[in-house]
């Protein structure tokens, strides 16, 4: 190449760069000034028309889910609050969170709860709502005989024995003072986040309760989101003037926070110490998982528009930050995403726990597979998961066996941040993915009534609340009525655990299993947080397929014992008590 041609390539070169430069900068305002949203940045795509084309669905599965909501007598409505405000807060509430307050085996559902976030804090607000499980009978709405009085801006749930009790505690993230709802056992609960350390003061969203120290206790980690005043909301437009929800690059992250348990009712906050932080956070959602197979707790976080983080239990207290060593921070494209809702399963079956991460419309939903000690990929192409999610902007996702054929499937619930005229898409339909074994395809359009309707879905929580042996689902749309799709599905064989801590913690969270029967091995654990917001029962249930041979089972507990049970039948559920671990 001529000097010439080198002095004019380098001049192209740069020019390149200050034009991506310059669309790609964002343009940073203080809460009350005013800014103009970039088209092409946040938007890439017509929302109008959307360039994917929905994947042609194949009816692989028997999945078949039925709204029970209204007639099982679950009423309950998120109401954001918004007046065309376009206030940012508006956007990402709330969850959903399975407990069983009284100890009676029937699973109870706490549902978060807004109201208008420009209000003061001691202005009169609609408050979260704990419904109780009377079995055939339905549910009953009996927040007021528990003396819970969360009246905040809520976000999400994070259900946790922490006190180990036997009584399950809630707490509640909201956009300033975060709440610990300590069940007393009778009943009735006392709010002692300020006692116990805990009342994080900034805009929070998911949290998940853990065994992060390997001490027998639960830890708490929370994320938090960006550095916004509601009461004085930036003012945020389009290039036509119009009103619109603010880009989140527009804003500096709060970071996220972790309170390790001291076992005498208190917490301390200690994520920086720990190696808990990350260059730009902006944290959406928590999973926390064996994820290298080495018997200690990581834990991996969604962020919205910044690198995803993973970071890797050190088996002293700290963590070190992994995620771009191990190929789970970025896209294939090496692409920050607008993460979301995370879900964690072992969809390939090759031992190591693989982790699905939901996004924003027309970027796709990401599955990272699990590679074991070469890290993770993006397979999402590979197995046919990027058409299919394109047209969609996930919030919460669970990735189970629904129908228990023996393979994977993932239900999303989906719906915009945007509620402006020529928005078509601020209302979606929520999505049900199944797996082959080779590739997954959308069974949405064949399993019910339900997924025809439209709703701008956040929160998602599994439980078997009917306790017939399969995952049933809490959705919590914005707005709407709260859907509990019952699973109707024609099933296969499957086996039930849930878990009692003695030396490890009373729930049993972080307890990992696999199963044996013939040639097929399965492993699952139970994971702290994932999906949005929400909290699941604590229970692990495993689809083994037309097979009805009985299973060998190893059950790793937190604190490394194990547990060895052979012989079992199908079908059955099961209470594993550490005391029996050898």
């Amino acid at each position: 190449m001529t000097q010439k041609a080198v002095l004019k390539w380098l001049a192209a070169t740069a020019l390149i760069l200050l034009v991506v430069s310059l669309i790609a900068c964002p343009k940073p305002k203080p809460n009350g000034g005013t800014s103009v949203i970039e088209e092409d940045p946040f938007y890439p795509f017509d929302l109008g028309k959307g360039s994917a084309k929905p994947h042609q669905i194949v009816p692989i599965t028997t999945l078949r889910f039925t709204d029970v909501a209204a007639q099982l007598g679950l009423v309950h409505t998120y109401q954001n609050g918004e007046q065309g405000k376009s206030v940012m807060v508006e956007t990402t509430g709330g969850g959903a969170g399975w407990l069983d307050f009284d100890g009676d085996g029937l699973w109870d559902l706490f549902l978060n709860q807004a109201g208008d976030p420009t209000q003061p804090a001691n202005a009169s607000q609609p408050r979260d709502v704990l419904f109780r499980n009377l079995g055939a009978d339905g549910f009953q709405q009996i927040t007021p005989y528990t003396y819970i009085q969360e009246f905040g801006y809520s976000q999400g749930v994070a259900i946790g024995d922490y006190n180990e009790d036997g009584f399950d505690d809630i707490y509640v993230t909201n956009v300033g003072h975060n709440s610990l709802w300590l069940n007393l056992g009778d009943g009735t609960f006392q709010e002692v986040g300020d006692l116990a350390g805990v009342d994080d003061q900034r805009w929070s969203s998911s949290a998940a309760w853990a065994d992060l120290d390997h001490d027998g206790d639960l830890d708490l980690y929370v994320c938090n989101y960006l550095q916004y005043d509601p009461f004085n909301p930036a003012d945020c437009r389009s290039k036509n003037g119009e009103r619109r929800i603010c880009h989140p690059k527009d804003f500096d992250a709060w970071p996220d926070e972790c309170y390790f348990n001291q076992g005498d009712g208190t917490f301390l906050a200690e994520a920086r110490q720990r190696g808990l932080f990350g260059k730009g956070n902006k944290g959406l959602g928590v999973a926390i998982a064996d994820f290298n197979n080495d018997g200690l707790t990581d834990i991996y976080i969604a962020n919205d528009t910044t690198a995803n983080f993973l970071f890797i239990n050190q088996g002293n207290g700290e963590f070190l930050e992994r995620a771009v060593l191990l190929g789970c921070s970025v896209d294939r494209y090496g692409r920050f995403q607008a993460s979301m809702g995370l879900a964690v399963s072992d969809y390939d079956h090759n031992g190591f726990l693989d982790l699905y991460s939901t996004h924003f419309y027309e970027e796709s939903n990401t599955l990272y597979r699990n590679l074991g000690p070469s890290g993770f990929e993006d397979a999402t192409a590979k197995v046919a998961l990027h058409q299919l999610t394109l047209p969609y902007l996930g919030f919460g996702v669970v990735m189970t066996d629904f129908d228990q054929n023996g393979f994977d499937d993932l239900f999303v619930t989906n719906g915009h941040i945007e509620n402006f005229p020529n928005n078509p898409q601020h209302r979606m339909k929520n999505q049900l993915l199944s797996y082959d074994g080779h590739q997954w395809q959308e069974t949405s359009r064949i399993a019910g009534k339900f997924f025809e309707l439209k709703m701008v879905g956040r929160g998602v929580a599994s439980a078997d609340y009917d306790n017939d042996g399969d995952w049933d689902l809490a959705v919590v749309p914005q707005n709407d009525p709260i859907p509990l799709l019952k699973n109707e599905s024609q099933r296969g064989h499957w086996l039930k655990f849930q878990f009692r801590g003695r030396e490890s913690n009373r729930r049993g969270i972080g307890c990992r299993i696999t199963i044996r029967q013939g040639d097929q091995v399965l492993v699952q654990q139970l994971c702290g947080g994932t999906s949005y917001a929400s909290s699941h029962q604590p229970v692990l249930i495993f689809g083994l397929g037309e097979s009805s041979n009985a299973c060998d089972v190893d059950v790793w507990w937190p604190d490394g014992q194990l547990q060895t049970l052979e012989g079992l039948t199908v079908d059955t559920a099961h209470t594993l008590d550490q005391r029996d671990a050898s």
